[in-house]
């Protein structure tokens, strides 16, 4: 478990986190990436340098993703090290590094010690200040595959806040490899999923955008109906929604001008990058969520015309 506990004006708020063990042995399908994205996350892993960053919230699933990738990545000849506070789930074979305030062992004076242990993958848990994020990208321009979480909204803002931080345009634009976002999505359960039929102006009620995505008036949508396996909610376990923007040579370029958010997302699109929502909504379609449980953790996309033509058969 972990365990966080604050003090409010009415008593202790405690949260607790229950780290399940089966939950290190999901691969990429099992957390929701698409066979495509598996594909770009995956190359991405099996490239000799590099950075690849997982950004999103606390508690969205980010370092279960990257460890899904290190199991992929795992041989007795690859050595791959991690930096973690705390290290959640063990992986045999991986060298792993807890981080330990009380003797100074911080991330960034514990990644110094891992670049000289000759590793050819880095894992650091996250990147939260401005020295962890320098000695990172360092890592990544000088032949180590570093991956690493990152706290951002969505996966184009990771880019104008490492460059806030005070990395380089253009060590930036050397190193970053792809950048993904996500967020966890409460799933359907499985034993009371039902199907029912709806109109496209009624799921405008709860997306306003809902008409971009699909091109028929009747539309057939999936919920819970409730049982005792669900203890009556109709939804049972999670799964993650993905945004992922591959670093392309336009964009390499882009960075380079110090650009906006908006900019990288405007290009990002251009090339093909789907958003936290498109992904959403195709797991929508298919009857893994409810439109509702996706308004909840992801907001539409705000430009003019964007998701039009996404309709897939359900």
């Amino acid at each position: 478990m972990r365990v966080s506990i604050t003090v409010t004006l009415d008593g202790e708020k405690t949260v607790i986190r229950l780290l399940s063990s089966y939950v290190s042995n999901f691969s990429l399908s099992d957390l929701g990436f698409a066979p495509a994205d598996q594909q770009l996350f995956t190359g991405a892993g099996k490239k000799p340098f590099g950075m690849l960053l997982v950004a999103g919230p606390t508690g969205s699933g980010k370092t279960t993703s990257l460890y899904a990738l290190l199991k992929l990545l795992n041989r007795p000849e690859v050595n791959i090290t991690t930096i973690e506070d705390p290290v959640e789930y063990r992986i045999g074979g991986v060298n792993q590094v807890q981080v330990n305030d009380q003797t100074n062992l911080t991330f960034a004076q514990g990644l110094r010690s891992i670049v000289r242990q000759d590793p050819d993958i880095i894992l650091v848990g996250e990147i939260r200040d401005e020295e962890t994020a320098e000695i990172a990208v360092n890592a990544a321009l000088t032949g180590h595959l570093m991956m690493s979480t990152f706290h951002a909204n969505d996966a184009a803002t990771t880019i104008p806040r490492l460059l806030d931080m005070g990395i380089e345009p253009f060590l930036l634009s050397s190193t970053l490899e792809l950048i993904i976002a996500q967020r966890l999505v409460r799933k359907i359960c499985d034993n009371c999923r039902v199907s029912y039929k709806t109109t496209v102006s009624e799921a405008q009620k709860v997306s306003a955008t809902a008409n971009n995505y699909f091109n028929k008036s009747s539309i057939t949508l999936y919920k819970g109906s409730g049982c005792v396996s669900c203890n009556h909610t109709g939804y049972k376990g999670r799964t993650a929604i993905f945004e992922l923007i591959s670093v392309t040579r336009e964009l390499k370029d882009l960075i380079l001008t110090n650009p906006s958010a908006q900019q990288v997302s405007q290009l990002a699109k251009s090339q093909g990058a789907q958003s936290l929502f498109d992904d959403g909504m195709a797991k929508v379609k298919t009857g893994v969520t409810t439109l509702e449980e996706l308004m909840r953790v992801a907001a539409p996309p705000q430009e003019k015309g964007y998701g039009k033509n996404k309709e897939t058969k359900a």
